[in-house]
């Protein structure tokens, strides 16, 4: 699984950096994003859904917000 620190950066950088990093991945793998704008909540998973990708764990831990996506084939 890869890792993507997109920690103090707001939006809407972590979608971008959250992108860029799938664009590199095949279908299947995951990739866990670490952010600490809460607003990752809703716009990452709303990307996923729109470009073929699973949200399979979203939490907040520490007041950081963890996602755990799993690339599809979009």
């Amino acid at each position: 699984m890869i890792e993507l620190d997109a920690r103090r950066l707001m939006c809407p950088m972590p979608v971008i950096k959250t992108q860029n990093i799938i664009e590199t991945m095949l279908s299947g793998d995951n990739v866990r994003v670490i952010c600490t704008d809460p607003g990752v909540m809703q716009d990452i998973p709303a990307w996923c859904r729109i470009n073929g990708h699973t949200v399979l764990k979203a939490e907040e831990i520490d007041c950081e917000f963890i996602l755990t996506i799993e690339v599809g084939d979009g």
